[in-house]
C-alpha cells in the first residue's frame, strides 16, 4: 500500500523519522512516498487534503480534524519549547495595538498563541520562519515571533524576548504547550494508522539508541546550525510526548481548542 507521508525538515522530525524512511523501522508492506515542507506548507497542503499522513501545527489540525486523525506518536509538545516574540528593544503587551509583526505561518499554533495574547495587534504578516531575523534587522517589521531553532540563537543576534509565548501559556493553564502533531486522513485505514504508530515510536527509541546514525540525515536536511543547536534543538522538541501524546497529552490539546473557541480564533 502507497501512504504519502509528509513532515519538516527540522531536526527533531529528521530525527524522529530518520529509521522509518531510511532504516529498521521501514514498516513492512507499505510503500511510504516521502515529502519534506515547512509547517506552514504541510498545513496548507492538509487543507487540500494532499498527504496521507502529515506533520502538522495543531492549529492547523483543529481546522481540519473532520478529515484528519490525530496519532498519539511524534509530534511536539512540553515545556519550555514555545514560540517567542522577539525585537531590536523593548515593548509591552499593550504596545502590540501599534507594532508591525511578522509570523512563521497563518496556521501555526505560534500565531494562534500570539493571537490569543495579543488579540489587539492587527499588523500580522506571514513570512517563512526562517527569514524572521531578516525582516526585523530591514526594519520592516518591529517584532516577530519565532520557532524552532530561532530560539537558540536570537539572543547572539542582538535581539531581546519580549514575551515567551510557551512560559506564559504555561502560566496561563498549567498545561504543556502542544506546538505540532502527526496526523492521519481518515482515508488511511485504522490498522495501518496503527501500524505506523508503533513504527514511529521505534523509529525513535532507535534514534535514541544510537543517535549518530540519524546525523547524516538530520545535517542533510536541517538549516545551518552548531552541532550545539542541533542537540539542544532535538532535546527541546522530542521528548516523552513524542511517543505517547497520552492523557496529559490530550488534555492540552482540549485547553488550546478551549481558549481558541474562547477568544473566538476557531469558527
Amino acid at each position: 500500500m502507497n501512504i504519502s507521508l509528509g513532515f519538516s525538515p527540522c531536526p527533531n522530525d529528521t530525527f524522529i523519522f530518520n529509521a522509518l524512511v531510511n532504516g529498521p523501522a521501514q514498516p513492512p508492506g507499505l510503500h511510504l512516498q516521502v515529502s519534506l515542507h515547512d509547517v506552514e506548507t504541510l498545513n496548507r497542503l492538509a487543507f487540500d487534503e494532499c498527504l496521507d499522513v502529515t506533520k502538522l501545527s495543531f492549529y492547523a489540525w483543529l481546522k481540519v480534524r473532520e478529515k484528519y486523525r490525530l496519532l498519539s506518536a511524534g509530534g511536539a509538545l512540553g515545556y519550555g519549547c514555545g514560540p517567542l516574540v522577539i525585537a531590536r528593544k523593548s515593548f509591552s503587551r499593550a504596545d502590540m495595538a501599534g507594532c508591525r509583526i511578522v509570523l512563521p505561518g497563518q496556521w501555526t499554533t505560534a500565531h494562534l498563541l500570539f493571537r490569543m495574547w495579543a488579540p489587539q495587534a492587527q499588523q500580522r504578516r506571514f513570512i517563512p520562519y526562517d527569514t524572521i531575523f531578516a525582516a526585523l534587522d530591514s526594519g520592516e517589521a518591529d517584532c516577530g515571533v519565532i520557532i524552532h531553532e530561532s530560539r537558540f540563537t536570537f539572543e547572539s543576534r542582538g535581539f531581546q524576548a519580549v514575551i515567551d509565548l510557551g512560559a506564559w501559556w504555561e502560566e496561563e493553564t498549567g498545561q504543556p504547550i502542544p506546538l505540532g502533531c502527526i496526523a492521519a486522513h481518515r482515508r488511511v485505514p485504522e490498522s495501518v494508522i496503527e501500524h505506523l504508530e508503533a513504527q514511529i515510536r521505534q523509529s525513535i527509541h532507535l534514534a535514541r539508541q544510537n543517535p549518530e546514525a540519524a546525523l547524516p540525515y538530520i545535517r542533510a536536511h536541517a538549516q545551518e546550525m552548531t552541532a550545539d543547536v542541533l542537540r539542544a534543538h532535538i532535546a527541546t522538541f522530542v521528548n516523552e510526548f513524542s511517543l505517547d501524546l497520552g492523557p496529559d497529552g490530550r488534555a492540552a490539546v482540549a485547553v488550546l481548542e478551549a481558549r481558541a473557541q474562547q477568544a473566538g480564533i476557531l469558527s
